[in-house]
């Protein structure tokens, strides 16, 4: 599927996609945070047949919503296009020494060269989690690296303090 990506000076970026059935939506990201999404007339590929207005929270949920089941496909995507990068979903599990602590505590990137891309907690999905998430008991990380890299983390989270 092609995306048209515009720039939108002062305002922010312009997404336009046309779905398989032939319909034309526009997604305006503003630099503030809102989000519009219209939806084109056929008829007319000019005028928005309607746009719904989103705050910056709604729009996050809506993100977190589409990009929940689709996040862990475009890293395998990602893994097979890039040669060296894999991904992997771990867990966070009982007894881990890093259960109750936050993030950066792992030192993750430091000391296994893997990045944690999300955070997936019960349906929950936490995309781009800062050092000061907090990772619970049950929690699935979301990570990108070298195979080696992987097991070291994997290793990581589950020794015993």
């Amino acid at each position: 599927m092609d995306v048209v990506e515009t720039l939108l000076p002062g305002v922010g970026i312009k997404y336009e996609l046309r779905t398989r059935s032939g319909l034309l939506i526009g997604i305006v990201v503003k630099r503030e945070g809102p989000v519009e999404i219209a939806l084109y007339d056929s008829d007319d590929p000019d005028q928005a047949r309607t746009v719904v207005h989103l705050n910056t929270d709604e729009a996050d949920a809506v993100a977190d919503i589409l990009g929940a089941p689709r996040m862990a496909h475009r890293f395998a995507d990602l893994s097979r296009e890039v040669p060296g990068l894999s991904s992997a979903r771990l867990s966070v599990r009982p007894g881990s020494p890093y259960a109750g602590k936050a993030l950066g505590e792992t030192r993750a990137r430091t000391l296994t060269g893997c990045s944690i891309v999300a955070v997936v907690r019960d349906s929950e999905i936490v995309p781009g989690p800062g050092p000061d998430e907090p990772l619970l008991e049950g929690d699935v990380l979301v990570a990108v690296g070298s195979e080696a890299g992987l097991e070291k983390l994997s290793s990581l989270l589950s020794v015993q303090g």
